[in-house]
């Protein structure tokens, strides 16, 4: 195969929502299936409109995927190599040759270049499936990198329970989901990994007749916070039965293969 390009760094800069799923795709699938990869037109194609870890879901044509791939060699970003019969060209991504990022920057902006803002329990979870981000504060350094580069955004302080976090390159004009409104009244530093919802304490009463007094129902903050943690525990669920049916799909295509 033939790879005909220089390491000049470029920078990333506002992509369509098209140019945005194919250069994910190209990115989240170098570092899943490695084996399968550089991608055909075909194979990006399926990779573009799959439902798992999508958002939204969608359903382009090839063709509508290679002006992608064509737009995306344009800027930079990405390469067409030949194999030796000259039958099929395969496309690679050169965001680790043409910016500055470092694997786990790669994954974690790959994430949200797919599926839009997230929670940052979630988008641990999901980025770890590339590269391993090992806890809360590993991310936090890598988030805070790519906030200063200007490549996300989010809708408070990284160090705050139930923060969002969302890329910057969307095209100019164009429509997207807001970041949530964020209070600004959780004053709580602990890590979102070890930090756990108060529950009222009982009042117990000093007379010897028993008393009914109404329990004290969570704060707002304590709604948020439970509120948050369910969110995040629903996508790493939804993270591991993508992973599965991944894994069920490449296990059928192995079955076929040796029936074969």
């Amino acid at each position: 195969m033939t790879d005909p390009v220089d390491e000049e760094l470029i920078p990333l800069t506002p992509l369509s929502r098209k140019q945005r799923r194919v250069l994910g795709v190209l990115v989240e699938k170098a570092f899943t299936v490695p084996d399968q990869y550089p991608l055909t037109l075909k194979a990006t194609t399926t990779a573009c409109n799959q439902k798992n870890n999508r958002e939204p879901v969608t359903n382009y044509s090839e063709d509508d995927v290679a002006e992608s791939l064509e737009q995306l060699q344009a800027l930079g970003f990405v390469g067409c190599l030949h194999t030796e019969s000259g039958r099929t060209e395969r496309y690679r991504h050169y965001l680790r040759m043409r910016t500055k990022l470092n694997g786990a920057q790669i994954a974690i902006l790959t994430e949200l270049l797919l599926r839009g803002k997230q929670q940052l329990g979630e988008l641990r979870t999901r980025a770890s499936r590339m590269v391993q981000v090992n806890t809360q504060e590993d991310l936090r350094r890598e988030l805070q990198s790519l906030m200063d580069a200007g490549l996300i955004r989010s809708n408070g302080p990284l160090e705050r329970r139930g923060i969002e976090v969302d890329h910057s390159l969307y095209a100019d004009g164009e429509k997207h989901e807001p970041l949530s409104a964020w209070s600004g009244n959780d004053s709580s530093d602990v890590d979102d990994e070890t930090e756990s919802v108060p529950i009222p304490s009982p009042v117990r009463s000093n007379s010897a007749t028993p008393t009914h007094q109404q329990p004290q129902s969570p704060s707002r903050d304590q709604w948020d916070r439970m509120d948050a943690s369910i969110r995040e525990l629903k996508g790493e669920l939804e993270t591991i039965r993508a992973d599965f049916r991944e894994l069920q799909t490449r296990f059928d295509d192995l079955q076929r293969q040796l029936g074969g």
